[in-house]
């Protein structure tokens, strides 16, 4: 919809004997829900139908499908096409580092992007096309140089470039995507809302893992794709497209964003309503004195020019290098303790998660993956490696029906109680799985990974939610107006997930000397060590709004 500067002018508040008559004809009931205004001084999105949330978690879903197709088949193709041992930690740690360094300067880009189409929406249709781009390398590398290239020394050199390339661009964008999608979610919902938001997103998150890897557990070669397409690569290709570019569809299409340079408090809020009488109660917000910021919709109706030129002069901010660096430098302590508990939560989840199918291959099963791939200790460690990837998929949707019962027990113990709980369960389930590698004790607490990773994708995001509205209703209180040279939303979601990113770095530093040194059992011991690290670190350091 276009705010044109006559539709604007034409859809302020009535006169005050026609706002006083409409009100009278209003029940109480009725007018409840038409205080679209917060007390913040800056307007509240409307409540958004169940529907229209699924449709925003759909990007989760295919996001995680193509995560967990990535996790049952990019060793296989890496290993297809001869990459050298020791190139294998480059592939894991450009993409991270990249990550590291470009996710606040995007995120902070698009706090400040201009589109007609909104503010994150570009950037997520941009990040979701790299995420295709890097997959189709991946999967259909040699297939694409083969029928370039006919030289074999040549197939060989080109197909591990374009393989690499692939993966490093999927995990850069995959990784990316997720705070543009979160700072999407908090734009357009109320606070409410954003709590559900939070909670389908990590529903659908684990379906959408479950799903892959069963995808990926499937025996396509001995189906009509299989046969039709020239190997099983191309046909799990076809599948993750499909899902990833429906659900992306969906997700680009779920809730309408408002453009920047029409956010401020009053085209906002006139965008948002859509029957005339509901602008009575902004008269009668500003009759009652409650809406005090410094150009507000008390000057609304009376000095519209003024509103204008103070909107223009805020789109005019434009984003630097150093004011990059003052706000990510400038962050407030809460912020920089929230972040470091979400580092310690994603070094203990990864250090566990990367390693497991190995762990149970050779701790669990006692196989040997350096056998003849004809000995029983070779065969051993793949059977363990299978059943290590339907512990993945048990981890998976425990992950979605724990995001169910988030909802359930926030009331009772609140996000300082979801949050320990996850990372205590997460710790004391590693740590009885390094001491007691049993396969079935092993597979059941793979539930508890689910519980961990549904926390990870939800309370810390939470939490950034309630200190923004926590932020607004003081500067409200300071007299100044909602917004007004507050942090970014889009920074905030990107440094958070950026420890993604650093726990990806140290752990490909670090992790794999460990490995090496003591096998793969030090994983699940490192990754309970350092859960009940974070566990303490929740408890005593993190701040969390009543």
């Amino acid at each position: 919809m276009t705010l044109t500067k006559e539709s604007f002018h034409g859809a302020l508040p009535p006169s005050s004997g026609e706002a006083k008559a409409d009100m009278d004809g209003t029940s109480e009931k009725e007018e409840a829900p038409r205080q679209a205004v917060m007390r913040t001084g800056a307007a509240v999105p409307r409540r958004r139908a169940v529907g229209r949330l699924v449709m925003h978690s759909m990007a989760m879903f295919g996001r995680e499908f193509c995560y967990a197709v990535e996790a049952a088949f990019v060793t296989p193709v890496l290993l297809s096409v001869g990459l050298p041992k020791n190139l294998y930690s480059l592939v894991w740690l450009i993409s991270p580092i990249l990550g590291f360094v470009l996710q606040p300067v995007v995120g902070s880009a698009s706090d400040h992007c201009t589109c007609s189409w909104g503010r994150r929406r570009p950037y997520i249709l941009g990040l979701g096309i790299i995420m295709l781009l890097g997959m189709a390398l991946y999967l259909n590398g040699d297939v694409i140089i083969s029928a370039f290239i006919d030289e074999r020394n040549k197939q060989r050199t080109w197909a591990i470039v374009i393989t690499m390339l692939g993966v490093v661009l999927f995990d850069f964008a995959a990784d990316f995507i997720d705070g543009p999608i979160k700072a999407y979610l908090f734009d357009v919902c109320s606070h409410q809302d954003k709590e559900k938001g939070l909670h389908y997103h990590a529903l659908f998150t684990g379906l959408g893992g479950a799903l892959g890897y069963l995808t990926g557990a499937m025996d396509w070669g001995q189906t009509i794709l299989g046969y039709t397409l020239v190997s099983e690569f191309q046909v799990i290709f076809f599948f993750a497209a499909l899902v990833f570019i429906i659900c992306l569809t969906v997700h680009l299409c779920s809730i309408p964003e408002v453009p920047l340079r029409y956010e401020n408090e009053e085209a906002k809020f006139l965008l948002e309503v859509t029957e005339p009488h509901k602008y009575s109660s902004i008269e009668e917000e500003i009759k009652n004195g409650c809406l005090k910021s410094a150009c507000t919709e008390i000057k609304a109706a009376a000095k519209p020019g003024k509103c204008a030129v103070a909107s223009r002069t805020e789109e005019k901010r434009q984003m630097t290098l150093k004011s990059l660096l003052n706000t990510l430098s400038s962050m407030p302590s809460h912020y920089r303790y929230l972040c470091v508990s979400h580092l310690f939560g994603w070094m203990a989840f990864l250090s566990n998660m990367l390693f497991f199918t190995d762990f149970m291959g050779q701790v669990v099963y006692h196989g040997n993956p350096y056998a003849p791939h004809n000995s029983t200790l070779y065969l051993t460690y793949k059977t363990g490696v299978e059943m290590g990837c339907w512990g993945l998929c048990i981890n998976a949707v425990a992950s979605s029906v724990y995001s169910y019962l988030q909802k359930v027990l926030l009331p009772y113990i609140g996000l300082k109680g979801l949050y320990f709980i996850g990372y205590l369960l997460f710790g004391l389930g590693t740590g009885l799985i390094g001491l007691f590698p049993n396969v079935y004790s092993t597979l059941a607490l793979c539930s508890l990974f689910g519980v961990m990773s549904s926390t990870l994708y939800t309370v810390p995001f939470h939490l950034i939610a309630t200190y923004h509205r926590e932020e607004e209703s003081l500067k409200l209180q300071e007299g100044e107006q909602a917004g007004e040279h507050g942090r970014g939303k889009g920074i905030d979601c990107a440094a958070l997930t950026c420890m993604v990113q650093l726990a990806q770095i140290i752990l490909g530093v670090g992790l794999g000397l460990l490995v090496s040194a003591a096998g793969s059992a030090v994983t699940v011991i490192s990754a309970s060590t350092v859960a009940l690290i974070g566990c303490c670190f929740v408890a005593f350091c993190v701040r969390y709004v009543d």
